[in-house]
């Protein structure tokens, strides 16, 4: 199979698809690999470096994407790669769908074979795909709403963890899942006061058998997220359904309760966002400030730590990408239940239910 590696051309995204060491383990088993010129650049990778693992260097993303018969990113293709994109083409990378219907429409036009990272699903109902990003994501969460605290960025001017004779900062955390507790375990090695709120029982039990005892559980409710926002000093929103979007757990009439200078980061961007006052903001221009409240919402927060994330990612695409070049998209999916659960969009019809709920436009099965 002939699989290509774009530059991203997403705002500031500087991960790339696959790292050389994934080429090599491609081009070994007799598949050829076309990268981008500079591609990996800035993930720390030299276009030698994808020359000596087997790839060939193209110069432009047309030329890749011409050639390829299946394209592995990280971010969904922005309104310039559209009609880049064939009919039958796999696209393996993280789409996000319920939360862009104009990226919906347009893969349906393209006719091509849409893959989400973010759906791939293991027995366990694990995402094995989004698990490192979501990683990153919420230990980055406290790193930047740390800084977004600082009184010269227009937040409540407190140090997370505090000093002696002074509180530390309250946390409040929406949601258990991997987000969550990656960002429980930052703030909380940081010496906040963290609450991490779920509805998921089983998860709040694990919380509180592995989490020290600044990090306290609750159930989460409407009644119990009004009574923390009047107290927390930043506020995580790490909600995930599968797929869909995210429900809005803070709305904007619940602003008025927070102190002025609270940070809100909103991890679940992607999916719509957890706070209805959410919009996607870039690294380079990532806050704005609602009632005095200021929301950080960067849609790729990974992006910012490139060489870590796509090596994190990496690791867990290959073994699916050599599955679909070995046998091809529908052999590979018919043997693996959990790649078939990334099929969203297939020869212009939507075949992930979500997707076509979000939208109210019809389903049909894979």
């Amino acid at each position: 199979m002939r699989i290509g590696v774009p530059i991203e051309i997403k705002n500031n995204e500087n991960r790339v698809g696959m790292t050389p060491s994934g080429v090599f383990e491609l081009t070994k088993r007799n598949h050829e690999v076309y990268v981008q010129k500079n591609a990996g650049f800035n993930s720390g990778f030299l276009d030698e470096d994808y020359t000596e693992a087997g790839a060939t260097i193209l110069d432009t993303i047309e030329a890749v994407y011409d050639v390829a018969d299946m394209i592995v990113k990280v971010k969904e293709p922005i309104e310039e790669e559209y009609h880049l994109i064939k009919s039958n083409q796999v696209v393996f990378t993280y789409f996000h769908f319920a939360s862009s219907e104009p990226l919906t429409y347009a893969m349906i036009k393209s006719n091509a074979v849409c893959i989400a990272y973010e759906t791939v699903e293991d027995a366990d109902g694990t995402l094995p795909l989004l698990i490192p990003m979501s990683e990153v994501a919420g230990r980055m969460s406290i790193q930047q709403g740390a800084k977004f605290l600082e009184k010269p960025i227009m937040g409540r001017g407190i140090l997370l963890g505090g000093i002696p004779g002074v509180p530390p900062a309250k946390v409040l955390i929406l949601g258990a899942g991997v987000v969550g507790l990656q960002a429980a375990r930052m703030a909380s090695g940081l010496g906040a006061s963290v609450h991490i709120l779920d509805i998921n029982m089983k998860q709040l039990r694990y919380v509180s058998d592995v989490m020290p005892n600044n990090v306290v559980s609750e159930f989460s409710s409407e009644y119990n997220i009004r009574k923390h926002i009047v107290d927390s000093d930043l506020i995580i929103g790490g909600v995930l359904i599968k797929g869909a979007k995210a429900p809005k757990l803070i709305t904007r009439d619940m602003l008025k309760d927070m102190r002025p200078g609270t940070v809100m980061v909103d991890v679940a961007v992607d999916q719509g966002g957890c706070f209805e006052t959410t919009k996607p903001t870039t690294h380079q221009d990532p806050t704005y400030i609602v009632d005095e409240v200021v929301h950080y919402s960067v849609a790729n927060m990974p992006g910012a730590v490139p060489y870590t994330s796509t090596m994190g990612l990496t690791n867990v695409t290959l073994p699916y990408v050599i599955k679909l070049a070995n046998q091809g998209w529908e052999e590979a999916c018919k043997h693996s239940p959990s790649l078939e659960k990334g099929l969203n969009i297939v020869n212009g019809k939507i075949v992930y239910k979500e997707i076509a709920e979000a939208f109210d436009l019809e389903y049909a099965e894979a």
